[in-house]
């Protein structure tokens, strides 16, 4: 097995070697070709953009690692949708027009990848290919969901599409990876006025203050109405912040959040 250069490590890299998967991540990022524009982050020596390319009338390749480029520049030369673009994905600006994101990424930059996402106006969806337990608690696949899940839930949905074994790649890392889709709503489940409210509910739920989610609400909420949520949400008083679904979330915010 071939050892990871020092420069791979710090980069975090784990190169896609299975067709295969590359193929079936393909299909999952653009699903109904021919996608408008797609950006790929860090496509490494290119085994995911060969089969993205047919799938897109545009597809700008981001590849911060620059001993890459050449090699990039040259397979793709007479591909005339694929653009390489030498640089690091996160100093990239958003589209204007809508976009999709593709990418098998590093998995130490994964959070500053999905939120560089999650901030992009026009982005409409984004297919990542991450460590597989950041995947799974993303998207509440133990039955506990996260803050930012939670936050980001009236404007987008968070799905784990599928799985990629550890030697699918090179070299190989010491875990699995998932593949996570956002998806962008077509209309927000929460009208922007009520966006911020919204936050500092999630985000009081989320502090701890109080040792449960009824007592941090509690703080904010007179009790008659944080426990007519409850009820509204099919909750226990007693259950934990993290075992509480985005949907019921929803569900508590009509009570509480006007």
């Amino acid at each position: 097995m071939a050892r990871p250069s020092r420069d791979s490590r710090a980069l975090s890299q784990n190169f896609l070697t299975d067709p295969k998967a590359a193929a079936r991540l393909a299909r999952l990022a653009v699903p109904h070709p021919k996608a408008e524009l797609v950006l790929e982050v860090g496509p490494g020596k290119g085994a995911l953009t060969e089969p993205l390319a047919p799938r897109c009338r545009r597809l700008l390749a981001h590849e911060i690692d620059e001993r890459l480029v050449p090699a990039l520049d040259a397979r793709f030369r007479s591909t005339p949708q694929v653009q390489v673009v030498a640089g690091d994905f996160l100093a990239a600006r958003p589209p204007r027009t809508p976009f999709s994101v593709a990418g098998n990424v590093p998995f130490s930059r994964t959070a500053a990848i999905v939120e560089w996402c999650l901030r992009a106006r026009a982005l409409t969806d984004a297919t990542l290919l991450t460590q597989l337990e950041y995947a799974r608690k993303r998207t509440g696949d133990y039955g506990r969901w996260t803050l930012l899940t939670v936050l980001s839930r009236p404007r987008y949905e968070w799905r784990l599409v599928g799985r990629v074994g550890r030697y699918g790649f090179t070299p190989v890392p010491r875990v699995e990876a998932g593949i996570i889709r956002i998806e962008r709503r077509s209309a927000p489940l929460l009208a922007a006025t009520a966006q911020q409210d919204w936050r500092r509910l999630v985000e009081l739920g989320f502090s701890g203050v109080g040792g449960s989610l009824h007592a941090s609400l509690c703080r904010a909420h007179p009790r008659r109405r944080v426990d007519l949520a409850f009820r509204r949400a099919g909750l226990d008083r007693g259950v934990l912040v993290g075992e509480v679904a985005p949907q019921a979330w929803l569900r508590l915010s009509e009570v509480l959040v006007r």
